[in-house]
């Protein structure tokens, strides 16, 4: 018996070398579903992409990506998601609420990463909690109460006579009406009233902005998603043309489609993120292991060639706190 126990434990020894060298060699798929428009090489963003080949992923030699990108047709997604199951793909990075969700009624066994932060992922149950998130997706989640109320205050102390704005969020999203509603809360405790135009298809953009100009507000919300995020240059325009302030959540708007200001997450810092958990799970680790993390650093960015244009100047105390100014 201890001759043939021997033999044994020598032959997996002797094993292990070959495992790890399997283990090596192997091809990983991974996964991402959009509901946004398509990405320009029609893959995963490359942030993501970069980080991975950072941590040892390299494109047609260990790791291929399957993207899935709705072009703001929310109804697409649970095929999608379908598809990429079909494909055995060894996680899924789901970027937006309506993404996620389709991924988690598409499978319960493949990994799922939330990235960028999907809004309140405790709150619209995707995930038990943050420390333990139980099933199959881990992440990043932001947090819409404490954001939606910092927003709306430095909006309000850059435009002190603002008395009607105008909030355009996706409808269509959970985790966007969830920050709508406390928009509204925060609307209520700074005076204002909030002008609440839900869309939920790109057509509806015109609608809202028809609307607008009828009874014209004196700035503008936006709360960012795939569908908000893809229709960016026609709020910019329109509110330029109207000469409208704006706050947006993330600094691409301000950078790109000149847009007044921003206070969010830094976008690049999280999908950097996302390569994280994606390299934690092909490695082994369960989602339900790997806490899900909220950002940490939120950046105020302030365009002054806007706020010149519109005839607007910015307070000092405001400008103080940026973290980068536009001239």
């Amino acid at each position: 018996m201890r001759r043939r126990q021997t033999l044994f434990a020598l032959a997996m020894l002797g094993a292990t070398p070959l495992i790890s060298r399997a283990q090596k060699s192997r091809t990983f798929r991974v996964g991402q579903l959009g509901a946004g428009g398509r990405t320009p090489d029609g893959l995963p963003p490359k942030p993501f992409r970069d980080a991975m080949q950072t941590l040892g992923y390299v494109e047609g030699k260990n790791i291929v990506y399957e993207a899935r990108f709705a072009g703001g047709r929310v109804e697409r997604l649970p095929e999608l998601a379908a598809e990429l199951v079909g494909l055995k793909v060894d996680v899924i990075m789901a970027t937006g609420w309506p993404a996620t969700i389709a991924a988690k009624q598409a499978t319960s066994s493949i990994p799922i990463v939330m990235a960028p932060a999907t809004s309140d992922a405790v709150a619209t149950g995707l995930i038990a909690s943050l420390a333990r998130p139980g099933g199959n997706i881990t992440g990043l989640s932001d947090e819409s109460i404490s954001l939606s109320a910092k927003r709306m205050e430095i909006l309000t102390e850059t435009v002190p006579k603002a008395a009607t704005i105008a909030v355009i969020w996706n409808a269509n999203d959970e985790g966007m009406t969830l920050r709508y509603r406390e928009i509204e809360k925060a609307a209520r405790i700074l005076k204002v009233e909030v002008q609440p135009f839900g869309v939920r298809q790109p057509d509806d953009f015109g609608t809202a902005f028809s609307a607008m100009t009828q009874r014209r507000p004196d700035a503008v919300f936006m709360v960012a998603d795939n569908l908000t995020i893809a229709n960016r240059k026609q709020l910019g325009e329109y509110a330029a043309k109207l000469r409208l302030p704006a706050m947006y959540e993330f600094s691409m708007f301000v950078r790109d489609a000149g847009g007044l200001m921003s206070y969010g997450p830094n976008l690049v810092a999280q999908f950097q993120r996302a390569a994280y958990y994606v390299d934690r799970i092909l490695k082994g680790a369960k989602p339900a292991d790997l806490p899900v993390e909220q950002p940490t650093r939120y950046e105020l960015v302030i365009n002054l060639e806007t706020a010149k244009t519109l005839g607007l100047s910015i307070p000092q105390t405001v400008l103080l706190r940026a973290d980068e100014v536009i001239k």
